[in-house]
């Protein structure tokens, strides 16, 4: 099985090296590593050419945002699954990507995701929160649930047929998208119970996912785009069951 893993930056030179590093660490044999930066000025570029042919595909060019960047680098991919990791994250260890690919095949699941820990933007071994995402039952997005975003491996087969990211939300296409894939297609998905990602706190994915815990606007047009309605009491009180119950400050 050969997984793609795709990475978006714009003037992420303080960060990217160690995002790059952590995926070609992976021990996994079979990964495909697209890197999509949106024209940086900061030496991004410069540093992520100096990896040479050690990274498979590099594009740089103006993009329309973070999303836009997403759906440019899952066009290219060719793997039987994608994994997206921001420019100013990291896996965990070396065997983050073996161990979803037994998952998902033991599983035979669609998608599998996992943990999360926030961790402080230059002790990278000082952890301030942590995600426990816990296992997806049906129903669970009715109720405030979703995986971290950064977590969620896909097979590329349900892009190609339910979607990409949809542009014109600002900081809910990834609840969108995995609302659509998850709550109404339901594709099956598999959870490995462990931490997957360490996010730096600070950072342009943390300030994204902050703000996308905040989105309850987006959350319910989320829902009303694919035309879906959720309980009165997750439309209200999703922010603050995502906060309180699966991000636990340490």
């Amino acid at each position: 099985m050969k997984v793609s893993i795709i990475t978006v930056v714009f003037n992420g030179a303080d960060t990217i090296r160690d995002c790059i590093e952590s995926v070609l660490s992976q021990t996994y044999p079979q990964v495909e590593y697209i890197v999509v930066d949106g024209q940086s000025t900061d030496g991004t570029v410069e540093l992520v050419r100096s990896f040479g042919d050690r990274i498979t595909r590099f594009i740089s060019e103006p993009d329309k945002g973070l999303y836009d960047a997403m759906n440019k680098g899952i066009g290219l991919a060719t793997g039987d699954v994608i994994g997206i990791l921001n420019a100013d994250d990291l896996y965990k260890d070396d065997q983050v990507i073996t161990d979803i690919v037994q998952t998902m095949q033991q599983t035979n699941s669609d998608a599998a995701y996992g943990d999360l820990v926030y961790v402080d933007q230059q002790n990278l071994d000082r952890v301030t929160r942590y995600w426990r995402a816990g296992k997806y039952r049906e129903g669970a997005f009715l109720w405030g649930w979703m995986p971290p975003h950064p977590t969620f491996f896909v097979r590329r087969w349900v892009y190609e047929q339910y979607g990409l990211f949809t542009l014109r939300f600002r900081s809910a296409a990834d609840y969108e998208l995995m609302l659509r894939f998850v709550h109404k297609y339901k594709i099956k998905i598999s959870y490995l119970a462990r931490t997957l990602i360490m996010m730096r706190t600070g950072g342009v994915s943390n300030r994204t996912l902050d703000n996308r815990l905040n989105a309850n606007q987006e959350d319910r047009e989320a829902w009303k785009m694919n035309g879906l309605r959720p309980y009165f009491f997750s439309l209200w009180l999703k922010p603050l069951l995502k906060v309180k119950q699966f991000i636990i400050k340490q």
